[in-house]
């Protein structure tokens, strides 16, 4: 089902990059501002995104707007390597129909690509707008922080109550909403801990319909006491036959201490300290959870889908899943997604199939001229070389006589 795709992995240098990178999700109210390693090793704080606000503080405020601005490409874009990935597709064209918490339509660097239906206009909690940025979002004023897919429309959709409770009627009857109004690529961002007759219907009918589903493949860890141990159990519809389920990485590829433990995961993406944006003003928020992965994920299946429209959905999963990155869980990678060329086999059947053949191609001409570019100067190097070497060499072989060096006075007789 996993294929390795030759390469080297992307992993970020500098120390203590995978500390406190992790964020729990927690009421609203009780946040505390987080720190951003820089690049520069100047740490930059962010307040978090909660998952869920505090089901039982009353009346509880939203999530405030951020004032913090991020000033830097966060690790988790530089890991998918977006920048190169948006030479070759930026998923036009392609609707991503996102449930969670909502997505506000007018956000920061949302604005005009989104279609909120019903109560999905609202989102109180911020955790949808956060993901829609992560999907689709230009970046705002900051294009270093563009989504995997920044041209990719989005269908919001509500899949919680108003405080970030996930609920398997809602997350049922956004599937079917999806499904009619034909979205490409349908990602579910909420874990529910039982199977739901419903729910497992609506999946499989927006399959049959021609979707490529992606689901968190656990929730958010919740808070629990010191030596609790929560089983490794199944969630939905990650579970469910056909979707796609992502799981969150830290830099390493490893999944974040306290991650609950689950098994069928086809693909783990950056879930921790990521940035994006939210619901209110133009600032920035740390957010982490398998949730937060299967954004990315979405987005890069919205690029594969934009960059060859014939593709069926079980094939634009076998790109996502065949040129991932080898490791305990495969890790996406987006741009080998968008230009590996597969076997016949995987072509042609729409298979996932581990022996598959994977190749890369590069389609980048500007690729194509850093590689003649680096051609040049590397004969350009060899010429000065040369030259210098005759500007040395040759005036002492005349003073020798043209003589090899080390050989005796010629014999005068």
């Amino acid at each position: 089902m996993r294929s390795p795709v030759h390469g080297t992995a992307r992993l970020l240098s500098g120390a203590g990059l995978a500390a406190a990178l992790l964020l729990p999700a927690a009421p609203a109210h009780a946040l505390a501002p987080s720190v951003l390693p820089a690049a520069d090793g100047q740490g930059q704080r962010l307040p978090g995104m909660p998952a869920m606000l505090d089901a039982d503080a009353g009346q509880t405020a939203c999530t405030p707007a951020s004032g913090e601005k991020a000033k830097k490409q966060d690790w988790s874009r530089q890991r998918l390597d977006l920048d190169r990935l948006h030479r070759h597709g930026t998923g036009a064209g392609v609707t991503v129909a996102l449930i969670d918490t909502g997505v506000v339509a007018g956000a920061t660097g949302l604005d005009g690509r989104v279609t909120a239906q019903g109560a999905a206009g609202v989102d109180c909690v911020g955790h949808g707008t956060f993901l829609a940025g992560l999907i689709a979002g230009d970046g705002g004023g900051t294009p270093g922080l563009a989504g995997v897919a920044p041209r990719a429309r989005i269908l919001a959709l509500r899949g919680t109550d108003e405080r970030g409770r996930a609920d398997a009627d809602l997350v049922a009857e956004a599937v079917r909403d999806a499904t009619r109004a034909e979205a490409g690529v349908i990602a579910i961002a909420v874990a529910l801990p039982r199977r739901d007759a419903g729910l497992s219907s609506a999946v499989a009918e927006a399959r049959r319909a021609g979707a490529v589903v992606l689901a968190a493949a656990t929730p958010a860890p919740p808070s629990r006491g010191a030596g609790d141990e929560i089983p490794a159990r199944t969630y939905w519809p990650a579970g469910e036959p056909g979707v796609l389920s992502v799981a969150d990485m830290l830099p390493n590829g490893a999944r974040p201490d306290g991650s609950l433990r689950t098994g069928g995961i086809d693909l783990a993406a950056p879930g921790a300290g990521v940035v994006s944006g939210g619901p209110r003003g133009d600032g920035h928020y740390l957010g982490g959870g398998a949730s937060v992965a299967t954004a990315y994920a979405a987005g890069a299946a919205a690029v594969v889908r934009a960059a060859h429209p014939g593709a069926s959905p079980a094939v634009v999963t076998r790109r996502l899943t065949a040129t991932a990155y080898p490791g305990d869980v495969p890790q996406l990678d987006p741009y080998a997604a968008v230009t590996a060329v597969l076997g016949d086999a995987a072509g042609a059947t729409g298979g996932r199939a581990g022996s598959d053949p994977v190749s890369l191609r590069d389609t980048s001409a500007a690729d194509r001229a850093t590689g003649r570019a680096t051609l040049f100067v590397l004969l350009g190097s060899a010429a000065v070389l040369c030259v210098l070497w005759a500007a040395f060499a040759v005036p002492r072989a005349r003073a020798r006589g043209w003589r090899a060096a080390g050989a005796g006075e010629p014999d005068r007789g």
